[in-house]
């Protein structure tokens, strides 16, 4: 498990449920999210998986999400780092509107860039690119040195932020990462190498 990074988007939200956009708004896990999280968990756990560090954001479903695995991981005594750096992408004037109400308000074409469009940037919100801003420096002092120094982590956060490191962890580009979708609580696995250059990827499915 030497140089393993592991990322997970947090479990079915409530807003996730309602289909509204989230954001930074501090929601709860659903019953199936719960659920979900601890799926990942046991999924991690018939895979060996031991982990030394975690990080997760300030968001209540990332760090329930994390704590869930954790302990079906049997390892709720490590190291869990919280920052704000992993939360979701903000969405600004859109957050709690689920997405008909933001059609009708904004058009649809213009509610679907804002969405998948690297560099737009919704009234009050972030764009991807200025998520990726504030993740990507934080994931490049604080997460990677950790993995490469021969650690096993674990990251719990969001579809944006999670998207944001993948991006700069593979290289893609812009055009690429619009098309990126991450599934709720299915974890990504990379095995780095000593120069931190990607040896392994592969997403371990929800086997039971």
């Amino acid at each position: 498990m030497e140089r393993t990074l592991v990322l997970v988007r947090h479990g079915q939200s409530e807003w996730n449920e309602a289909n509204l956009f989230t954001g930074w708004r501090d929601v709860a896990l659903t019953s199936l999210g719960i659920k979900e999280a601890q799926r990942a968990g046991r999924a991690l756990k018939s895979h060996g998986f031991h982990f030394d560090l975690a990080f997760t954001s300030a968001l209540r479903r990332a760090k329930d999400t994390c704590k869930l695995i954790l302990d079906e991981l049997g390892q709720d005594d490590i190291t869990v780092v919280e920052d704000v750096a992993l939360n979701e992408r903000h969405y600004g004037d859109l957050c709690g509107l689920n997405k008909a109400e933001a059609a009708e308000r904004w058009g649809e074409d213009q509610v679907h860039t804002w969405r998948r469009s690297f560099e737009a940037t919704p009234p009050g919100g972030e764009s991807l690119r200025t998520t990726a801003e504030r993740v990507i420096p934080f994931v490049e002092e604080r997460i990677l040195p950790e993995v490469v120094s021969g650690k096993s982590v674990l990251v719990a956060a969001h579809g944006n932020s999670l998207r944001s490191l993948i991006m700069d962890l593979e290289g893609m580009s812009p055009e690429q990462i619009e098309e990126l979708t991450l599934a709720t609580a299915v974890p990504r696995i990379y095995r780095l190498n000593e120069d931190g250059s990607i040896a392994k990827r592969y997403d371990l499915k929800d086997e039971e």
